[in-house]
């Protein structure tokens, strides 16, 4: 078979660091073609590369058997390459036909004039391979799911035949998931040549033909799908033993800690966002929330965390302890031993050109074991790093200086989970998408720290698209559909039904779609 991609002793260097180190790798047209390691291993550097997003410091680059030196990603797309972003490229004010537009008015097919065109061609396509899009509708009102098939189309549109995928499934469920590896399956029957970067050793092994592992900036091996396990793939992954499921002992709850009655929350339009909402955690246990994103799950976490202070339209309470929170700022929410992993990190919990070290004491900078008279402790701080930096696995060089951004993105939600879980006196830990886009172990390493904190006495929200996250983590699992809790499993029915696992997921599934 014609290789699609070659890569001939590829290496890229970011100062002293080696991120990518002497790499060849043969990719075959019409074949989906994944990527694995841990977070900083040199994945997305590589397909940075690829995608002519970074120029490499040393090697070769053969584009269906040309030699190629891309400066640019426009460079790249004349090659017939496109790449969809974790963090997706799209105008959320535009409509889906103009972002599609968008950077390419000069091409006759694009033009402006050309608009009915343009619709055509994006529902010929749509119908084609499974990609269903209205061309009129606004970027900011699609699903996380439809989003990326704007992603999708944009590349198709303009003629990629290698199309890169940068943790593809992150945000999706797992419905979404199987349709979008549909359409990659399709694509590549098509003769499309299909690399993506995954964490998800499931579906890395369902859906693709091809498995490379990357570790330290090299590839330590390439295998078929068929045939390979997650076993085998973990232990070329990761140095050291990885456990591929967390010891959950039985919790034991303790009083009542958080109670959500009759939550409502309309937008400025009048939509109904929550409906009579409530919930109730306890001291030491695991409320898992499973659902589709877009049915509140957004909502509750800001009337939980304080962002609809005053807000009108919102109605019912949230006491924690016995005292209501909707009436508190941040500030004073998290003063009462509130800690939060928010969905997107980049918008909510950092900065990515202020330093780790700045990064680890966000929302804790007033903590008085920090201080030292009228400034910051510099002994406290060095502490505070030599402690989480490790017992996190956070992979950096020197925190005080070096950018989050520098970071890959796994090692920036390390960040993120280190902060908020080990906050002084912690009653209640909310925590959303805590393992998204980290790799296996970093995940076997933030669900050992949930439940070392579940151990401690903190009541914690867990609101994921992982159902199996759900399932392994939860004492108790409440089903979100529209806003309301459709349907909860109580803590002996979720004891028992773990053991089922996929039949579990399904069950889950027929009360949040």
């Amino acid at each position: 078979m014609a290789a699609a991609v070659k890569i001939q002793n590829i290496t890229r260097k970011f100062g002293t660091l080696t991120a990518v180190r002497n790499v060849s790798l043969t990719i075959e047209k019409g074949t989906v073609h994944a990527i694995v390691g841990e977070n900083g291993a040199g994945k997305s550097t590589l397909t940075n590369i690829i995608s002519g997003m970074l120029p490499p410091t040393g090697g070769e680059l053969i584009i269906r058997g040309k030699p190629v030196r891309f400066t640019s990603p426009k460079d790249a797309a004349e090659e017939g390459i496109g790449m969809v972003h974790q963090h997706f490229m799209l105008a959320g004010e535009l409509r889906v036909a103009e972002n599609i537009m968008l950077g390419y008015e000069e091409c006759r097919l694009f033009s402006p004039l050309n608009r009915k065109a343009v619709n055509n061609r994006i529902r010929e396509c749509a119908e084609k391979y499974s990609l269903a899009l209205n061309p009129d509708a606004r970027v900011s009102n699609l699903s996380v799911g439809e989003a990326q098939r704007v992603e999708i189309m944009k590349l198709l549109l303009r003629n990629a035949s290698i199309m890169i995928l940068d943790e593809p499934t992150a945000v999706l469920t797992p419905m979404e998931s199987t349709k979008l590896f549909t359409t990659l399956r399709t694509l590549a029957e098509n003769g499309h040549t299909v690399l993506f970067i995954s964490h998800k050793l499931d579906e890395v092994l369902s859906f693709a033909d091809t498995i490379s592992v990357m570790r330290k900036g090299e590839i330590v091996c390439t295998m078929p799908a068929a045939g390979a396990t997650k076993e085998q793939l973990a232990g070329r992954m990761v140095e050291r033993g990885v456990l591929l499921s967390v010891d959950n002992p039985p919790a034991t709850p303790g009083a009542e800690r958080l109670r959500v009655s009759n939550l409502c929350l309309a937008d400025t339009r009048g939509a109904q966002k929550l409906r009579n909402l409530s919930l109730s955690i306890k001291a030491g246990e695991i409320y898992g929330i499973a659902g589709v994103e877009g049915n509140g799950q957004s909502e509750l976490l800001q009337a939980l965390s304080g962002m609809l202070q005053g807000q009108k339209g919102i109605k019912g309470s949230i006491q924690l302890e016995g005292r209501s929170l909707l009436e508190l700022s941040p500030r004073q929410i998290t003063d009462c031993g509130v800690g939060a992993v928010p969905q997107n990190r980049h918008t909510e919990a950092v900065i990515t050109s202020f330093s780790v070290t700045d990064n680890l004491i966000f929302g804790r900078h007033r903590e008085p074991s920090l201080h030292r008279g009228a400034g910051f402790s510099h002994k406290a701080l060095q502490q505070l790093e030599s402690r989480l930096i490790p017992d996190y696995g956070v992979l950096c060089q020197n925190p005080a200086k070096q950018q989050l951004g520098a970071l890959s993105g796994g090692n920036q939600q390390k960040v993120v989970v280190a902060r908020e879980m080990t906050r002084p006196d912690l009653k209640l830990l909310i925590l959303a998408q805590p393992t998204r886009g980290v790799d296996i172990g970093a995940i076997e390493t933030i669900h050992r720290k949930i439940i070392e904190a579940r151990s401690r006495g903190v009541a914690i929200l867990l609101i994921s698209a992982e159902l199996e996250e759900l399932i392994t983590l939860s004492t108790r699992i409440g089903c979100i559909y529209n806003g309301a809790i459709s349907h909860e499993f109580t803590a002996k029915e979720c004891e028992l039904k773990r053991l089922e696992g996929v039949a579990f997921q399904k069950e889950i599934g027929l009360y949040i779609t």
